[in-house]
């Protein structure tokens, strides 16, 4: 619809997670306002990123070091490695302040639909550190979806046999929620993962 940089831009845009077409035209559109300041902070931003950031060698955490910042905490547990799918999942957690062990992030999920199998995750990464001797238990925080549950139960499988204690968040309502509005498997899951009143 628009030609030149605009259209450009607006295409751009349009590739990223979650912007559809009139998310990207409002953002262009934005950007066109904005100040020469605004624009040229948000690009070097982007460049920064681009430049610095990379994946934690240990655990594939996003870092600007080597190693990230939990990897290089002692007070952390090697005893306890909790698998995820993206660096995002270890913020959320993070959030929650009751996880003090570490991460050991995939880089996704097992998806033979879109060609991702375990080869193309850090399930290689995870056997080595495992090898240590220093890790007790993983507790398994791969998203509650189709992908996520294949490769929990294929981790599972793999790791199991290995002696160590294999465990997966709960999964269930959500604090607040009304029943009349949860699905059947998040109210089947809430069931099976209840437990004592204290």
């Amino acid at each position: 619809m628009y030609d030149g940089a605009l259209g450009d831009l607006i295409e751009e845009l349009g590739q990223l997670p979650g912007i559809g077409p009139k998310s990207a035209q409002r953002l262009a559109f934005h950007l066109l306002a904005s100040e020469s300041a605004d624009v040229e902070r948000l690009t070097s931003a982007l460049e920064r990123v681009k430049a610095q950031v990379r994946f934690c060698e240990i655990c594939g955490n996003v870092t600007e070091a080597e190693q990230c910042g939990i990897c290089r905490d002692p007070r952390r547990s090697e005893a306890l490695i909790c698998v995820v799918e993206e660096p995002k999942d270890v913020l959320a957690i993070e959030r929650t302040g009751e996880f003090r062990g570490r991460y050991h992030v995939l880089g996704g999920a097992i998806n033979p639909l879109e060609g991702i199998g375990p080869d193309d995750l850090r399930i290689r990464q995870l056997m080595i550190r495992l090898q240590s001797g220093e890790t007790k238990e993983l507790i398994l925080a791969t998203d509650p979806n189709t992908e996520g549950e294949a490769t929990a139960t294929y981790l599972a499988m793999l790791i199991k046999p290995m002696g160590f204690k294999v465990t997966r968040l709960a999964s269930g309502l959500p604090v607040g929620g009304d029943l009349e509005y949860a699905d059947e498997v998040t109210l089947g899951r809430a069931f099976s993962g209840r437990r004592d009143v204290d």
